[in-house]
């Protein structure tokens, strides 16, 4: 007997069992759900929501060389790492004169410098890969060997990969889908800088730069399953919510206290956000933003503040699933 949309339930599954099992094995993992109680699992205890979580600078202020992941697959019902069900975020310490391999069955990786010098090695059987980083730079690296990262001086980088879609799909990388790619940070802030001295600037709902690749010309993304916004929220700026299907993983570069976010998931009349959860801003912090929820950057600091947001926007423009609107 199937249940009744009056009788909710997490299990709403049908085993196939009794004569039918026993005749065809292959059935026994058969189920039928009904439609108005199922089409939505998204669920506690079912389907987990995404949830919200912040991370601050403490998490590697301090402390030896390693990788520091931001792990919620124990609340998302994932296989770990995992911040998000395509994406694990890190923070990596490297103290100066060390080295820490970056390992991730991924397709795509990136790395944000948040402070230090040194330099990125990855080895191939056909080539290899040499990038100098220094603060504020950028750089993504596709499928291939294993990137040994080694900080002249210390340093602290934030690393995003997609791992934990690929391990969902029961799948492998097998072929680079975009060359290795580096971002210098001052061509970044120069470029962010020039962006926002622009007339009309002042009134747009994100002064930002979207880092997009040439091997990528479709989606315009940093990869092809990675999307990068390169951001400032002025002082005194209040920007209109807006919201998109893709889960982002938000860095914060830098900013003074009075510098938050407001999230939630419908809004008033007036396009203001209805009950909404505040995110206070913390550099060298980070936090989730969950897909679909509203979002709005509030800047009551009298400072510029900087934002790093990874999403898994260039896969979900490929399917044509972003969905992105603006109050």
């Amino acid at each position: 007997m199937t249940q009744t949309p009056d009788r909710p339930s997490t299990d709403l599954g049908l085993h196939v069992q009794g004569e039918a099992a026993q005749l065809n094995p292959v059935a026994d993992k058969a189920q039928l759900f009904d439609y108005r109680q199922a089409a939505n699992p998204i669920r506690s205890g079912l389907t987990e929501p995404i949830p919200y979580r912040c991370w601050g600078a403490d998490l590697h202020s301090s402390g030896p060389s390693g990788i520091l992941p931001l792990d919620l697959s124990s609340e998302l019902g994932t296989s770990g790492p995992a911040t998000s069900p395509g994406l694990a975020a890190h923070f990596i310490r490297i103290e100066a004169g060390e080295g820490v391999r970056a390992a991730a069955s991924a397709t795509s990786s990136l790395f944000f410098v948040l402070s230090g010098e040194g330099v990125c090695r990855v080895r191939e059987t056909d080539q290899d890969t040499t990038i100098r980083w220094s603060e504020g730079d950028l750089f993504v690296l596709p499928c291939g060997g294993t990137p040994l990262l080694e900080a002249t001086s210390t340093s602290v980088l934030y690393w995003v990969h997609d791992a934990p879609l690929l391990h969902y799909l029961g799948a492998l990388p097998s072929e680079p889908r975009f060359d290795a790619t580096h971002y210098r940070g001052a061509w970044l802030r120069s470029e962010l800088l020039k962006l926002a001295e622009q007339p009309g600037s002042a009134s747009s709902n994100r002064i930002s730069l979207l880092l997009a690749n040439r091997d990528l010309p479709s989606t315009r993304t940093v990869t092809h399953v990675l999307w990068a916004m390169y951001g400032i929220v002025p002082p005194g700026a209040t920007q209109a919510p807006h919201r998109h299907q893709s889960v982002a993983l938000d860095l914060i570069i830098d900013c003074q206290p009075g510098v938050y976010t407001l999230v939630g998931t419908e809004l008033n009349a007036d396009g203001s956000i209805r009950n909404p959860k505040r995110i206070d801003w913390e550099a060298g912090g980070a936090f989730i933003t969950p897909p679909g929820h509203w979002h709005s950057h509030v800047n009551e600091s009298g400072k510029p503040a900087y934002l790093l947001p990874i999403q898994d926007a260039g896969l979900q423009t490929h399917l044509r699933s972003l969905d992105i609107r603006f109050a």
